[in-house]
């Protein structure tokens, strides 16, 4: 899992993917963090991507840097605790501007089951399961 992060934060922008009825959505993202042995990413509860997630909560994230590119497949799990959006935030000051621990808007999902899959030209894919 470690892997994985690193590889997301070296991206700085990876994009996520959620589906909306049969029409699949992709935005780019910039946030992942490390809490409790758990991979999680961060959204807003008003903005269509939580919408999207709580209607169909398999996700996947594709990222690229370096000549090499990571695929993430996924389940979303909403994590309602203030302390991984804390975490979150404290990893992000920036978006403290319009995020707050607790505020009923904040969301933080943590990836389960996820398969994480390294790839690049002329190398052979690298496997990740948490």
């Amino acid at each position: 899992m470690q892997e994985v992060y690193d590889f997301l934060k070296k991206c700085g922008v990876y994009y996520l993917a959620t589906t909306e009825g049969d029409q699949p959505r992709v935005r780019p993202f910039g946030t992942v963090d490390l809490f409790e042995d758990k991979l999680y990413i961060q959204t807003g509860k008003v903005k269509d991507v939580a919408h999207q997630l709580k209607a169909n909560p398999k996700v996947e994230l594709c990222g690229f840097t370096e000549g090499q590119w990571i695929r993430v497949c996924a389940e979303a799990v909403l994590d309602e605790r203030v302390e991984p959006q804390q975490h979150m935030l404290d990893n992000y000051p920036s978006l403290q501007a319009n995020y707050k621990a607790g505020d009923g808007n904040t969301e933080v999902y943590y990836l389960k089951d996820a398969v994480a899959t390294i790839s690049g030209f002329g190398v052979e894919p690298k496997v990740i399961r948490f």
